[in-house]
């Protein structure tokens, strides 16, 4: 199956996750028009340092917006990762909004009743720790199915009535790029505000992201065993 990645920032793309992919059609929205979908059986949408609500400052914003709406109409299995999971909140009636602060570092998840029976994220029931690092939120869309939290904010959601799941955390992220993450720390407004210690967060990562790269791994691979079930049921 060919695989849309839709990359916002170069050192924020799909990571382990293409692993899971025989093929990976990258886009970004920022450089150039949506790609033709030929032969394309899911899509998932990464991180980056913008912000949903920032389409001012990054024009391009309200295309891509469109473009993915145009997915989930479609009933294209969709994967959104950090910005991503807020991007297909908006598309799909929800309000993202800037979280109650930033969320950063290694962190418990915990899944919901609704979540455990989940097919992408039920397997990693009851809890799993992952790497997050957002300061914005995606926020329920309507008829969506809440599927794990944090005790700051919703975690993974998935659409109802499309093959559209919401990540909030990074499972995808590969040790070079949380690096280079973590070096660009003291540019990053909401990350140095926090009073956080990146070189602790740095340390941590560096005895964590090995097995977390198997927990992502697996996670998209699901994923695109749904993607997979859509395709053969048109």
């Amino acid at each position: 199956m060919r695989v849309l990645a839709v990359v916002h920032q170069r050192d924020a793309g799909a990571g382990v996750f293409a692993d899971a992919a025989a093929e990976i059609v990258k886009w970004v929205p920022s450089e150039s028009p949506p790609p033709a979908l030929d032969g394309v059986g899911a899509a998932m949408f990464f991180g980056g340092a913008m912000h949903v609500d920032q389409e001012e400052a990054h024009p391009w914003l309200a295309a891509e917006k469109d473009f993915l709406r145009e997915l989930v109409r479609r009933r294209l299995p969709v994967l959104g990762v950090c910005l991503g999971a807020q991007l297909l909140s908006e598309v799909a009636g929800g309000r993202p909004r800037r979280a109650a602060r930033p969320e950063i570092g290694w962190k418990r998840v915990e899944l919901t009743p609704e979540g455990r029976d989940d097919p992408v994220i039920g397997p990693l029931a009851p809890a799993f720790e992952v790497f997050e690092w957002h300061s914005y939120e995606a926020a329920l869309p309507p008829g969506a199915v809440a599927l794990a939290r944090t005790p700051l904010c919703l975690q993974a959601y998935r659409l109802g009535g499309a093959p559209a799941w919401g990540l909030q955390f990074h499972a995808e992220v590969m040790p070079a790029n949380l690096d280079r993450w973590l070096d660009g720390w003291a540019n990053n407004r909401d990350a140095a505000a926090t009073r956080l210690d990146p070189e602790a967060i740095r340390s941590e990562s560096r005895a964590k992201i090995v097995a977390q790269g198997e927990l992502g791994r697996a996670l998209a691979r699901r994923f695109l065993a749904e993607a997979a079930k859509v395709a053969s049921a048109v």
